[in-house]
């Protein structure tokens, strides 16, 4: 993928592993242990579609405790289900969906277990996971990185957002598109701090309104900060 007129791979690759240590610094080394299943992250992960953590994580543990497993979330009734995913939000779309997707891979699979994506290279399985309904990139990268450690970069709204001002990618590049784009740019090994450290400045500090410029520990990096802090220096005669 090439975009023409923006800097050259090399370029970014060493400002994205600059991005990195800066992020490093201000907010830490991440640490995630999950002792989700990759089905059980996938569920998880369309329940967190449009709602806050909160929410989503109110409704999963509703959702454990009433099912106790996947196969009967599968097999529930529908009506009973979109009752227990309420606080999560969307419920008459998000029930349907998990079951419709559950459904599929114990049809393909046999089993709802989905251990065989570590077999397959990381488009592969973003590929074989985004052919459900519901199921995007981003969805689909979740539960290849966290649930069973290969290597993808999501990218959610707060990624996307901070990467664009950053100037990591090109500004008209989408969300789907900027998966493959950004795993270009950091080293694998760097994905799962990145993305999670990327996040925490989208919400702490690069706000979509009012981003807190004047504090960011990312002016130097940031294209959209010194292109704005170049208009308002007056021309030299």
């Amino acid at each position: 993928m090439k975009s023409v007129g923006f800097p050259a791979r090399g370029v970014l690759r060493r400002k994205a592993a600059r991005i990195r240590a800066e992020l490093i610094q201000a907010y830490g080394t991440p640490h995630w242990e999950s002792s989700l299943t990759a089905v059980d992250e996938l569920v998880a992960t369309v329940l967190s579609q449009n709602t806050s953590d909160i929410n989503s994580g109110r409704a999963f543990g509703q959702l454990l405790e009433r099912y106790g497993s996947m196969e009967a979330v599968r097999d529930a009734d529908p009506a009973e289900l979109i009752a227990t995913i309420r606080p999560a939000g969307l419920a008459n779309q998000k029930g349907p969906r998990i079951q419709a997707v559950l459904r599929a891979i114990t049809e393909a699979r046999g089993t709802l277990d989905l251990k065989f994506l570590r077999k397959l290279t990381p488009a592969e399985g973003r590929a074989w996971l985004t052919q459900f309904n519901g199921v995007g990139p981003k969805t689909a990268s979740i539960v290849l990185l966290f649930a069973l450690g290969i290597p993808t970069f999501p990218v959610d709204t707060h990624v996307h957002r901070v990467t664009g001002r950053l100037g990591l990618r090109p500004e008209t590049l989408s969300a789907d598109d900027s998966h493959e784009w950004l795993e270009g740019l950091f080293v694998p090994e760097a994905y799962h701090d990145a993305h999670i450290n990327l996040i925490r400045h989208g919400r702490e500090i690069c706000h979509a309104r009012n981003p807190k410029c004047e504090i960011c520990p990312l002016q130097r990096l940031c294209a959209d900060f010194q292109a704005r802090s170049a208009r308002r220096v007056p021309r030299k005669t």
